[in-house]
């Protein structure tokens, strides 16, 4: 994952995809989605801020693991 972050966060910033230097945080959750909701994965990363406002990350964290069953 540490490769990953290094090279996708190089990559952006060379290529200027943001206003400001991308960098990763600290804590990171990785899921694939299907192609039918890529459009709704978009949005919800370009939304990322103002979602977290109303739940955190740990809470929204413990729900998909609590709905998928990865837990268990």
């Amino acid at each position: 994952m540490q490769l990953l972050k290094g090279e996708s966060s190089f990559w952006i910033n060379k290529n200027k995809l943001t206003k400001q230097k991308f960098e990763w945080q600290e804590e990171y959750f990785a899921v694939s989605v299907s192609e039918s909701i890529i459009d709704k994965a978009r949005d919800y990363i370009k939304n990322q801020e103002i979602h977290h406002k109303k739940k955190t990350f740990q809470e929204e964290y413990d729900e998909i693991i609590s709905k998928f069953g990865f837990g268990k």
